[in-house]
């Protein structure tokens, strides 16, 4: 991971600002608070140099407010000055706990309206920003990425309205598909994996888990995850297999072909533990589908890690399925919206992702490569040695 210690050996961009949208400012704030302790632990010997100036300050948040009016309809107002600001956007599309009033009735915010509010703050920068990047965990409609029918292209057209707008690098976390960057190749996007803050989530809430092809195995829910699970594999070391979904295409119903089957293509999980590995749960049906189907051939514990929860269908169904012991834990990052009730659940882990989001502000604003952060490689087997899994 980036050392603090390292960051003056690059010159900064220029002064940091962070804008936390509609629902991120609690993450943000902990952001800030990374970066200032990092910052106040630097030698300050530059803190009088206008090439250093506000490195070092009590707060990088911006004040910002998107207010509605009672139609609906919406504005931005950045309330600073954003002249010569290397600004970074934090953007949660699917943060349906901010609602908004619309002719008396309240809503919950879509990500089509949190999309939009995000091009409102684009926008009242009025082109004075040194450079613009926004953090967008979950890429806005990064699963319409490619074009089976006559059909809209959505992610690709955001992304090219967000570099039109002056945005220069885009971040995301674990896209569904990270070809989309292919929409915009000359402009900045960055698709981050969580598996290290993953691995550690793991390696805390899984009591003797043993890492070794013996004892686990990595799982694919689908042929469409396959990438990143054979990077987890590769990196713990371990048997890798894949389920394969056989839909039936002659139909479609909620907008697309209904799965008539899972098939399974691997060694034998009879007696290992199992983790399972995809970007996101949305209604779930698959995943809780995937662990039965592995209890059906004895696995023995069941780990489901992905990035992103979205329980578009509520908790209820895996409440069930944990009473049946057909899963053990299900880890998703706090990158995305998170209820209460979902925090409340035994069968739930939140994987914390506030400290390595401040290393990756820190390093871009100090116009530094982020490519020690990108692969974490030799810190998962520092980490893996350090509880005696390696």
């Amino acid at each position: 991971m980036t050392d603090w210690r390292e960051d003056l050996t690059g010159i900064p961009y220029g002064r940091l600002g962070i804008i936390p949208m509609p629902g991120c400012l609690e993450f943000a704030k902990k952001i800030d608070r990374y970066i200032i302790d990092w910052r106040n632990a630097q030698d300050q010997e530059y803190k009088d140099s206008i090439i250093f100036d506000g490195y070092w300050k009590d707060s990088f948040l911006m004040d910002v407010s998107c207010p509605r009016f009672g139609t609906g309809e919406g504005k931005a107002t950045i309330c600073e000055s954003v002249r010569g600001v290397d600004i970074f956007i934090i953007c949660d599309c699917f943060n349906y706990g901010v609602t908004h009033k619309m002719y008396g009735i309240e809503f919950p915010t879509s990500p089509d309206e949190h999309f939009a509010n995000l091009k409102r703050v684009i926008s009242a920068t009025a082109g004075k920003a040194r450079r613009i990047t926004v953090i967008m965990p979950m890429l806005y409609e990064g699963r319409q990425h490619k074009r089976s029918s006559r059909e809209s292209l959505d992610c690709a057209l955001a992304l090219q309205e967000l570099t039109s707008l002056g945005v220069n690098n885009i971040i995301t976390f674990d896209a569904h598909d990270a070809r989309v960057q292919n929409a915009i190749p000359s402009s900045g996007f960055e698709n981050v994996s969580p598996v290290y803050q993953m691995i550690k989530a793991l390696v805390r809430n899984a009591d003797g888990l043993k890492v070794d092809p013996e004892h686990l195995m990595i799982v694919s829910p689908d042929e469409g995850g396959m990438s990143r699970c054979i990077y987890y594999a590769t990196v713990l070391g371990v048997e890798l297999g894949m389920f394969y979904k056989r839909r039936d295409y002659s139909k479609i119903v909620d907008g697309r072909n209904p799965i008539l089957a899972h098939e399974f293509l691997g060694d034998n999980v009879d007696g290992k533990d199992v983790i399972v590995v995809d970007d996101m749960i949305s209604s779930g049906d698959s995943m809780i589908d995937v662990a039965r189907q592995l209890k059906a051939r004895n696995a023995k514990r069941i780990f489901i890690c992905t990035s992103f929860g979205l329980f578009c269908n509520g908790l209820e169904r895996f409440d069930e399925a944990y009473e049946k012991g057909i899963f053990d834990k299900i880890f998703t990052t706090n990158l995305i919206y998170q209820t209460p009730e979902l925090l409340s659940r035994p069968w739930y882990a939140s994987v914390q992702m506030e400290k390595y989001c401040a290393h990756i502000i820190n390093t871009v604003n100090n116009d530094r490569s982020l490519s020690p952060l990108l692969d974490p490689k030799g810190k998962i087997d520092d980490y893996l040695k350090k509880y005696g899994l390696r």
